[in-house]
């Protein structure tokens, strides 16, 4: 499991960034994807969708980081960024 500190963006690509929600990515059939106990290795893109929303990332510096998109419900897409707490 990899947990991740999360930024929002709205209003285009030199708009301000606002504090989200942590991010907790768990894949407990694929390891090699996400470690049990580690982040994503770079380049890694993950990508998700259901009621509460969908979203795709891509990590970085070795699963510190990552940037990509989401979208919530009723709502329209949005910058999407994090850094790892761990």
């Amino acid at each position: 499991m990899a947990t991740y500190h999360t930024e929002i963006q709205w209003g285009g690509p030199d708009a301000a960034w606002h504090a989200d929600q942590d991010l907790e990515i768990t894949i407990t059939n694929r390891g090699q994807v996400v470690p049990e106990t580690g982040r994503p290795g770079t380049g890694t893109t993950v990508t998700w969708s259901g009621p509460q929303g969908n979203g795709t990332v891509t990590f970085f510096d070795e699963g510190a980081s990552f940037s990509g998109t989401a979208q919530f419900p009723n709502e329209g897409p949005v910058g999407y960024r994090g850094k790892s707490v761990k």
